[in-house]
Order: structure tokens, then sequence, then C-alpha cells
């Protein structure tokens, strides 16, 4: 095995969770290629003195659901996945890619009530343990790379195996600067969106909630959400791809919404609930070492100078109090076209910071 696989249980088990003596860990491994990293985190937890617990989840066994499940089954919440929430002190979701085609042949209203089921996990993830959840690089996601599983793999270690206590002082430095913000802009390709800030904070994410992870990120003010956004890159969800993704809100009510695919999808899930629709977070990348797009939210989320909105669910500690069952990251590419200001002073230009 990869003596790097051991070395990253580690930095989940002592550093992303701080796993503590008797805690009661739940290790969700998600494909099979992400168990010499499940075999990481599992030694770590019993070197802390914790109780690890292993359960295999995966999107080939999903898509049954999907294909022959009743409209009952298709809502229904795995008992055992949710008590697995109520029973874990923490959690390490280790989420193996799978092909983005494999629920193609499932109506977008089938896969749209599935999809807020298992919302209703993830919420419970959020609400009762301490979590970190990490896209474990395997040959499907090097495919959506565009790249083969060497390059990948090692993009992937070098955006974990960070010095995360550095990192952290310069992210949180940011942030600190940040929290006492009016107003966001965002300009850029046929982009031009705005909200408040006030009062919320912005959080930091460094390694303890994702890995790899960077970024920072906080929560409108929803009812003062107002103009347009269009995202470079295609927005995934559930294994749809869509792409050309518009979106516009007036005083806080989303006005239009269209992709160039899976356009009923995209619909379906803004209707999930009434906050869907809805910017639950604003966030901008900050990793250095992601630097590919790999059609992967938890990689791609946090390449450094792009910015990304979630539709759905706020983080609390933000300040945030939008409520949805899904929490959907889409990612605009800033690198080369685009400028955040910060109460009319620009933070981020094409993709450099100004901080």
């Amino acid at each position: 095995m990869d003596p790097r696989w051991k070395q990253l249980g580690e930095l989940l088990v002592d550093y992303s969770a701080a796993v503590r003596p008797g805690e009661r860990v739940m290790i969700a491994m998600a494909e099979v290629e992400t168990l010499p990293l499940a075999r990481g985190v599992y030694e770590a937890s019993i070197k802390a003195g914790a109780y690890p617990q292993v359960q295999f989840l995966s999107e080939t066994l999903r898509h049954s659901v999907l294909e022959h499940g009743n409209t009952e089954q298709l809502a229904w919440v795995p008992e055992i996945e949710a008590y697995g929430m109520e029973w874990a002190d923490v959690y390490f979701g280790l989420r193996g890619a799978y092909d983005l085609d494999i629920h193609s042949d499932i109506p977008a209203e089938a896969l749209s009530a599935n999809q807020a089921a298992m919302g209703k996990v993830s919420a419970l993830r959020w609400q009762k343990t301490r979590w970190c959840l990490v896209r474990v690089p395997n040959e499907a996601l090097a495919r959506q790379a565009g790249c083969d599983l060497e390059s990948i793999t090692e993009m992937f270690f070098r955006a974990c195996l960070l010095d995360w206590k550095t990192e952290s002082r310069k992210w949180a430095s940011w942030a600190e600067r940040l929290n006492p913000a009016g107003e966001v802009r965002i300009i850029g390709r046929d982009t031009d969106l705005r909200f408040s800030i006030k009062g919320r904070r912005w959080m930091v994410g460094d390694g303890r909630f994702n890995m790899p992870d960077g970024e920072i990120g906080t929560a409108p003010l929803t009812e003062t959400i107002d103009g347009e956004i269009a995202f470079e890159f295609p927005g995934v969800l559930g294994g749809r791809l869509m792409h050309n993704i518009r979106l516009a809100w007036k005083n806080g009510r989303l006005v239009s919404a269209s992709a160039s695919t899976n356009q009923d999808f995209l619909e379906a899930v803004l209707a999930s609930d009434p906050g869907a629709s809805l910017i639950g977070e604003f966030g901008i990348g900050t990793n250095p070492h992601v630097d590919r797009f790999s059609k992967d939210i938890l990689l791609d989320e946090k390449i450094g100078g792009t910015v990304h909105i979630a539709l759905g669910r706020s983080y609390p500690e933000c300040g945030g109090t939008n409520q949805s069952a899904i929490h959907w990251d889409i990612i605009k590419d800033t690198r080369r076209e685009g400028t955040v200001f910060v109460d009319g002073e620009p933070i981020l230009r094409d993709g450099r910071f100004l901080l």
C-alpha cells in the first residue's frame, strides 16, 4: 500500500477530526477503491483509542433503487445510515468517484426525489457529528478530469499533504479581514451578482471538514440576492451534468434558471423545497495545488482563484438561515475573467488574491 494513505489516515484522525479516546467513529467507504484510505483511517482511529465502524456505499447499488424503486422507496431515508449519524461522534466519508452517466437512464423527478432523501442524511451528519469528507481518486475520477490515474492521484496527495497549520493561519487572517464587510459583488463573463453579507461570518475550510480542503466562504442574506451569474464549468449533481447554467435573482427571488443540458433536472432540483432556489453559501477556492476541473465538487470548489455558490442549505456557523434538503455547489472560473468586490474593493481578480 502506498504509505501516503497511512499518512493521510493519521492526518484525518489526528488533525481533521481530532478523534479522542472512547469516541465512536463511522467510516463510510463509497466504492471499493477507497479501501486503502479506509484502512489508514481505521488503524489511526484504533491507535487514538476510538471505536471505528465501517459501512460500504456505492452508486452502483443506489442505481438499483433509482431504476426499480417505487415512489416510497425513492423517498426513503435509509434508517441505518441515518442512525449512524446519531451513533457516531465522528464521521469520515471516503467517497470514490463513479461514472457520471451511471444514472443517465433515470427520470429527473426520480433522481431529484432520491437526492432530497439523501440530503436528509447529510443534514443529520452536519447536525450530529464532527465530520470530514474525502474524494478518493480512482479511474472514474481520472476519466472525468481528462487525465490518467497517476496524475490525478499526485494532485490529490499534493493538495492533501499541506502544512495545514500554516495555511490555516493565512486563510483565517483573510476571513477576519472580511468579517466586518457588508456587500459582495461578482463581476465576470455574463455575470453581475450582488448580495449583502452584513452580520455574517466567513468560515475557513482548512482541512477539518473536507480533504483536500482550501476555501473561505460565508452565507448571503438571501433576501438581498440580486443579479445574474453564468458558469463556465458544468454543474454536477447526482451524476448529472448541467452545462452553461445561468441563474438570475431579483430582490431575493429566483426569476430565471437555464442550462443547455438536463434543464428538466435543474428545474426539479430548484423545486425540491422553498430554500433550494436561494444561495446558501458563497465561497472562494484557495488551495494552490487543486488546479484541474474534475467534475467533482469536493475537489473543484477548492480550485485556487475560483468562486462558487451553493444553492440550498446554509452553514449556521456563518449565521446563515436558509434551510433546504440540498446543498449544491456550482463553480465559476474567475481565473481568466472575473473580479470579486467586497464593499467596493477588489479582493480577487482573474484568479489572483488581493487580500
